[in-house]
């Protein structure tokens, strides 16, 4: 069988890495991918948006399948163009179509759809320009700090927290006329919890699903959680406080609602649900959904997965999925994000990539690299996740930071602090 990943970034190097060990795939594609899918596999020049080169590309390879890495091709119809193109409807796509990727694509229809089947989640109200003035009452209804959101994908850019109310104020009116684009032509304002923060994944055929290892990432990009947002700057799998008692209340109150929430709603979902949970003194609630794999979250949960991933995949596309078993490793794995100086502001490209080949006992994913004649080079913010695996999470994390230090490239940056708070 040939399958066609498509995205460009760690999650979908370690898919990559993960599915290129399966007996029961032939080749794998990566559309684009980067330098580190190419040594996995075969990378295909396209444009995940663009979905004529998707399906030129499918049909040019013989492509039996396709796994939909990034979200906005999902929130976009990729899997709904596929249904409804004669020479491609039986291709399956692993990935939900339009109506069941709405979880991820609006945040507004996500707490509804929260909201509507009792799951817990903060408190919240959405606005737009014709209410907007009714946002004042509700902002003073709440303590600071102020959760301020738009609605659609804003490439992770798209949530504020606010500690004074005129600044949120502000916001608001910023997002609704265009900081975000369309994708803020709606804003959601909620309530701010505290707690610790961790990602749940799950694999679904839109019948069952299994759980796959949770993971906990860090988005700040200074230690000590300080600093701008990023698109993730290491993660740990598993994660200390998510025990049985935990999880089994993530299941009960969260996943299993979901489930029967999409199901009651008749939307059939099919793929990777990725929870954004937050734990408060001791209950999960929901800040998030997302209608695909985490990254940098991938790069520790792919590895802790020992059994054939694609045996699940391959479940989710014949609907088979509940006779499907899937084995967790229990070794801790670490992943470290080396990026680039500057990000996630502004940052130069193109630099040279050395050391690469004196790591050992670990794998390095690319994120944001490509090959040029130079060597291998950097191409994005985020470019390189060092992931390693221990007895302890001590044990993955020394693993992680000894292979960091082998790698360089000019301006390198990476936190030294993951894990610090468990």
């Amino acid at each position: 069988m040939n399958i066609l990943i498509l995205g460009s970034g760690g999650r979908e190097h370690a898919l990559a890495w993960k599915l290129v060990q399966s007996k029961k795939i032939k080749r794998v594609f990566i559309g684009p991918g980067n330098a580190g899918t190419a040594m996995t596999g075969t990378n295909i020049r396209l444009d995940p948006e663009n979905f004529k080169e998707v399906k030129r590309a499918v049909e040019e390879h013989n492509i039996n399948m396709v796994i939909v890495g990034p979200e906005a091709p999902l929130v976009g119809g990729l899997h709904d163009f596929f249904l409804n193109d004669d020479r491609l409807r039986s291709v399956p796509v692993i990935g939900p179509d339009r109506s069941a990727a709405r979880l991820e694509g609006s945040k507004d229809f996500a707490k509804g759809f929260l909201t509507r089947h009792n799951i817990p989640t903060a408190a919240y109200r959405s606005f737009n320009k014709a209410n907007m003035h009714e946002a004042h009452d509700f902002l003073k209804q709440l303590k600071p700090p102020y959760v301020v959101k738009a609605d659609g994908l804003a490439a992770g850019k798209g949530v504020l927290i606010i500690n004074s109310l005129d600044d949120a104020e502000k916001e608001l009116g910023a997002m609704l006329e265009g900081k975000f684009g369309s994708a803020g032509n709606k804003v959601i304002i909620e309530q701010y919890l505290s707690g610790i923060e961790l990602s749940v994944f799950i694999i679904t055929d839109g019948k069952s699903y299994k759980l796959l290892p949770e993971a906990k990432d860090y988005k700040r990009v200074g230690e000590g959680d300080k600093g701008l947002n990023t698109g993730g700057m290491g993660a740990v799998s598993p994660v200390p406080f998510a025990d049985d008692n935990f999880m089994n209340k993530v299941r009960t109150r969260i996943i299993d609602p979901t489930m029967k929430g999409l199901a009651e709603e008749g939307i059939v979902y099919k793929g990777f649900i990725f929870f954004g949970l937050i734990n408060v003194l001791g209950d999960p609630y929901v800040i998030e959904y997302n209608a695909r794999l985490g990254d940098p979250e991938s790069e520790v949960m792919i590895p802790r997965i020992k059994s054939d991933l694609f045996d699940l995949i391959e479940g989710v596309a014949n609907s088979n999925l509940a006779e499907k078993q899937v084995e967790i490793d229990d070794r801790y794995v670490s992943t470290v994000m080396l990026v680039s100086g500057g990000y996630p502001g502004n940052y130069e490209k193109g630099k040279i990539i050395s050391g690469l080949d004196r790591t050992k006992e670990c794998v390095v994913f690319h994120a944001g690299t490509k090959i040029s004649d130079n060597g291998i080079v950097t191409s994005g913010g985020r470019v390189l996740a060092v992931s390693s695996w221990g007895a302890t999470m001590k044990e993955a994390l020394d693993g992680s930071y000894r292979n960091a230090g082998l790698v360089t490239f000019e301006n390198m940056y990476y936190r030294t602090d993951i894990g610090f708070d468990l």
